[in-house]
């Protein structure tokens, strides 16, 4: 059992929002899952271009360290994202991570893996912020186990609350993997887009021979 963690704070240890994503791992090893955690500042990823290429071919023109990254993801069962709140919205380096999965969101390739999502706040809207990065993660196939959000308002001791939510949280997410647990609601959801991506890909099956070849290998297509 993996869970993964990405901080995308450009802060670095002073990072508020890498405590929150650090409680969610050290919750889930609690529970027996292997963690790593990543700094999403630490490497170098190109902006998507939109060239269609991975559509295509399931590659990318560009040469950086995006595939490090999402092969690590790949290799996770749990997902945790973490991002402060930059203008309503994740910071420059969360948002590029997600611009370069749009292979991943057309072949559901998050399909059986969990998520759940941490953002930190000067004032306010966290909670919007942990809303789109879960929606992310459900646009990728996984499931959703939560959310936390800390807004401080001047006051710095608002984090430890939230580091001891993060931490159940974490809990939670490695019980989630563990006993393969479903979310009914959350299933039908997917199951739609599943569907969807499906006709999408095979209505454009001549140039997007990759996704193509991804849903006929997982017996969605013939």
């Amino acid at each position: 059992m993996k869970v993964l963690g990405l901080n995308a704070s450009p802060r670095g240890k002073e990072s508020q929002t890498l405590r929150l994503v650090i409680a969610v791992l050290d919750g889930a090893e609690v529970e027996g899952a292997k963690t790593e955690l990543l700094d999403v500042c630490d490497y170098e990823i190109g902006f998507c271009t939109a060239c269609g290429t991975c559509y295509a071919k399931g590659e990318c023109t560009q040469t950086d360290d995006f595939p490090d990254i999402f092969d690590r993801m790949l290799d996770a069962d749990g997902i945790v994202l973490g991002s402060p709140n930059y203008i309503d919205s994740v910071s420059a380096q969360m948002k590029v991570v997600f611009d370069r999965m749009a292979d991943a969101i057309h072949c559901q390739m998050f399909s059986g893996k969990y998520g759940c999502s941490v953002c930190t706040a000067g004032g306010a809207n966290e909670m919007e912020i942990v809303g789109y990065m879960n929606r992310v993660l459900t646009s990728l196939g996984a499931q959703i186990v939560g959310g936390v959000g800390v807004a401080f308002r001047g006051n710095p001791d608002a984090i430890l609350p939230g580091e001891k939510k993060a931490y159940e949280m974490g809990r939670d997410l490695a019980a989630a993997i563990r006993t393969k647990r479903s979310y009914p609601d959350q299933e039908a959801i997917l199951s739609a887009r599943r569907d969807y991506f499906c006709q999408l890909v095979e209505g454009n099956k001549d140039r997007w021979a990759h996704e193509y070849e991804w849903w006929v290998q997982a017996g969605r297509l013939k």
